[in-house]
């Protein structure tokens, strides 16, 4: 028996990096997964064949998280699939462009904030819906980023979309409790991904990235995955609202030289 036998995940941006681990150990304890993917819906099939060849059941779904619509029509078609979510991680976004606040074009700005925080409002709000009707309970997981509160110079679209992300987590903790639909956010440092590829390409990169970090190594997917399906299962009933940090104590070095 896994630990969550029986019951429907979406996973959106679930073709690569956390959402891809995260729907992989999700299907290895018994959820049918749902893995949403925006442009590479290749890599997706590879998420989806990989849980399949497993004797776990998952589908893939095209969905821009931040189009109504189209997030919509995802939920729909899930659902007549693999049946109600029940489970709801929102991975899907995009990293900070870079660029300061006085160099940055409405554009980019507009476009990091709906994917990386509309996108999860819409998500999560045909989430709550469907459950409401059928007086079910849940959990969604939002995936947010310790760069919410360690801002970074270039990153204002991201970590005001990060930002923004954790207190929607806890404003609907709130409003859902009473509906037994827990809401929680992880908070990742450094983990090896896509995003990431500049540090998985250049060793030199990552090795000074590593000087800052007490743990002493950058963090893989597969651990931000195992405590997703932790805060998805019945052992983490009673935890919500909360923002779980996982950066191997890299956001503790902020105030070290104040």
């Amino acid at each position: 028996m896994g630990l969550l036998d029986g019951r429907v995940a979406l996973v959106t941006g679930g073709e690569s990096g956390i959402g891809a681990a995260t729907a992989k150990a999700l299907a290895a304890e018994g959820a049918a997964v749902a893995i949403t993917f925006y442009a590479d819906a290749a890599a997706a099939g590879i998420v989806r064949d990989g849980i399949v060849d497993k004797s776990g059941k998952a589908m893939t779904v095209h969905a821009d998280v931040g189009d109504e619509a189209l997030v919509e029509q995802a939920f729909a078609a899930v659902t007549a699939e693999l049946g109600l979510p029940d489970i709801l991680i929102n991975s899907a976004g995009l990293n900070m462009s870079g660029v300061t606040v006085a160099d940055m074009d409405l554009a980019q700005w507009e476009r990091l904030i709906r994917t990386d925080l509309t996108g999860a409002f819409l998500t999560s709000r045909a989430f709550v819906r469907g459950l409401r009707e059928t007086r079910r309970p849940g959990r969604i997981v939002n995936i947010s980023s310790i760069h919410s509160v360690a801002v970074r110079y270039g990153g204002a679209d991201y970590c005001a979309a990060k930002a923004g992300l954790d207190s929607l987590t806890r404003t609907m903790a709130v409003e859902c409790g009473p509906m037994r639909i827990g809401v929680n956010a992880i908070a990742p440092g450094m983990i090896l991904t896509p995003m990431n590829r500049e540090a998985e390409v250049h060793p030199q990169i990552l090795a000074e990235a590593r000087e800052h970090i007490p743990w002493g190594r950058a963090g893989e997917a597969e651990e931000v995955a195992t405590l997703a399906v932790y805060l998805c299962s019945d052992k983490a009933e009673y935890i919500t609202g909360a923002i779980l940090t996982i950066d191997g104590g890299l956001t503790l070095e902020q105030a070290l030289g104040a």
